[in-house]
Parts: C-alpha cells; structure tokens; sequence
C-alpha cells in the first residue's frame, strides 16, 4: 500500500466498502426497478391529461371504500397466521398480530422484503418463540398466497383467456416466455439445476455450517408444515379466501371511481366488470413478485396493461393505476403509524403491570 493512502477496516480486516456492498444492493437494486419502472411508465404517458382525468374524473367515495376494505385483507391476514403460531405453542395477542401485519407492509414501502423479517422478529420477541419456527410460519403464509395466485391465473386463463393471449401477443416479453417455457432444453436445464443443487448438499452434509444449516431448515419446515396437521384448517382456507377476496374487491370497488372502468362493469359479455378486474388483479398480483418499493413500477404498470387490453388508453390507465396504489400506500402509511403507537404504548404499559 502506498504511504500515505490508508484502508478502513473492520473485524476480520475485511474493508468497510465490501461489508456494505452486499446490504447496500439489496436495497438499492429494488430503487433501481422502481425509478426505471417509472421512466418507462410516464415516458408513455400525456401527464397533463393524468392529472386532468385525478382532478375532475374521479369519484373519491369510492377510493376511500376500497381504502376502508383494505384494512379486512390485513386483519384476514393476521388471524390465519394466529392459527399456524397457536399450532406451533406461539400465542402472541391478536393485536400484535394485526399490527405485525401493518408494520411488515409498511417497511417493505421503504425497503423492500424487509418487512417480512420485522414482523417474524418481533412476534418471536413477543413470545420469545423460536425465530426460524415463525419465519417457517410466515414462509408458509407466503406458500399458501402463491398457491391462491396460481388458482386465480388458472380462473383467470379460463373465463379471460382471449384477453391474456392478447397481452402475451402483443408484447415481446409475453412472446418470449410463452417461447422459452415451450422448449425441451429449457426443462432440462432446471431439472439439471436441482440435481446438481441436490448432489451438491449431499456431498457436504457432514460440514458443519451444512449441520447448522439443517437445523435452521428443520425449524422452517415445521413452521411451513403446520398447515397440514394444525387444528382449524378449515379455517386457514376460509381466511385465504377472505385475504384475497379482499385485495380483489378493493380493486373491483376502485373500478366504480372513474367512469372509464366504470364503463366496463355496464359493458355485455364482460360479467359486470369482474372479468377485467379479475385480469388486472391477477397480472398486478403476479407483478409484486418484481423487487421494488410497494410494488410502485411493476403493480402500475401490469394494471396499466390489462386495462388496455379493454380499450383504455395508456393515460387513462396510469391515472387508475397511481391513484389507486398511492391511496393504499397512504392506508399502508397511517396503520403504520398506529403501529408505532401501539408498540410505544405496550412497551410502556407492560413495566407497569409487572408492579402488581
């Protein structure tokens, strides 16, 4: 090293900038989709023409419904993972659940995935439960919501199929996955993949951090496996439905706010709007599966699709789409809030109850 230039280091004399790289990509990757996202977004778009059609096309009793309705998706949420936790001996208040749920939503705005890893936190904080056993839980909560998904795009290929074929046609990525999925060595490729993953994992299954690693695993898989044998299952399907039969109603409700969509719930052959909400459900829906912030990029822009598969055009379909999405970040905003409260006011109340 030269004289006079010096290299901050810390323990392991590893250098500072590498020990931030990892984190920092992680969240800087997700910023990057979102403003690029965006680019593309208002670069297709007459932005007068959006905020004319927010100022006087836009009935907002109808937003502040689907806002009101948003609340139900969380607390559906919060009582089907109640139901995996109790299978598990974990027993948090319902409270702390439902605030959980507020919490992980409203960090992932800000750092994407993020959420996930509070909530899982402070529930086993709560209840000091082991940590993988409920990060298991919340990994089956999100299986079980992938499940959902797939049964809707299969519904949705259904009752909607000329419309998705027309979306997949129109765009070339659409064209190159229908493409790419269709060919042999594609699926070959993926089964040498999870052989090769598979051989590899046997080969050093004596290793010690591969030993650590199974417990870690075990822990998970028991939380993902309690759906099966817990007590309630009826339920934890119930809750399901409830869980997205709320996000898709939100949406539905939403529809009612702008005459354009509007227009499609009066329209024949298109079951009272519920066959174009249900593709731009689904399409948005598929869409979060892309890292950004909220889903502002992505969630806009597959909404901004479907409806144009419908006749809207590309103005009148941003304008639905950021109004929509920024009236259920702000409901995401304030039960973010009420979260904070909630968990200042129990840290401050549980000293006082320990005194009697």
């Amino acid at each position: 090293m030269e004289k006079g230039k010096t290299e901050i280091k810390i323990k392991g004399d590893i250098p500072v900038w590498k020990k931030l790289a990892v984190p920092a990509m992680r969240y800087l990757i997700p910023v990057a989709f979102t403003v690029l996202l965006l680019i593309y977004l208002f670069h297709k778009v007459d932005f007068r023409s959006m905020v004319s059609i927010l100022e006087k096309g836009v009935n907002y009793w109808w937003i502040l419904a689907a806002m009101f309705l948003s609340i139900f998706s969380h607390v559906f949420r919060a009582a089907r993972w109640k139901l995996q936790l109790n299978a598990l001996s974990i027993r948090p208040p319902f409270m702390a659940l439902c605030c959980s749920i507020f919490g992980c939503y409203a960090l992932n705005l800000v750092l994407p995935r993020l959420g996930e890893l509070w909530r899982c936190t402070y529930i086993s904080s709560t209840r000091k439960g082991s940590f993988s056993s409920v990060f298991g839980s919340m990994l089956g909560d999100r299986i079980s919501d992938t499940l959902m998904v797939s049964v809707l795009l299969l519904l949705c290929l259904i009752v909607a199929a000329p419309a998705l074929y027309t979306f997949l046609d129109k765009y070339p990525l659409g064209r190159d996955f229908l493409s790419l999925i269709s060919q042999a060595w594609f699926w070959f490729a993926v089964a040498g993949f999870l052989f090769l993953t598979g051989l590899l994992v046997f080969v050093l299954r004596k290793h010690p951090f591969m030993q650590r690693l199974r417990k870690i695993a075990l822990e998970m898989w028991e939380g993902i496996i309690v759906i099966l044998r817990m007590k309630g299952r009826i339920w934890f399907i119930l809750l399901t439905f409830c869980i997205w039969g709320s996000y898709y109603f939100q949406l539905y409700l939403a529809f009612y706010a702008f005459d354009f969509t509007k227009a499609l719930c009066h329209e024949p052959g298109l079951a009272a709007g519920l066959v174009p909400c249900l593709v731009a459900f689904v399409l948005s829906s598929i869409s979060m599966a892309i890292p950004s912030n909220g889903g502002l990029g992505p969630w806009n822009i597959a909404v901004m699709f479907a409806l144009a598969i419908y006749g809207i055009s590309d103005d009148q379909g941003t304008a639905f789409s950021m109004l929509v999405w920024g009236s259920e970040t702000l409901m995401l905003i304030l039960l973010g809030i009420y979260t904070m409260i909630y968990i200042s006011l129990h840290r401050i109340k549980t000293p006082l109850h320990r005194k009697y």
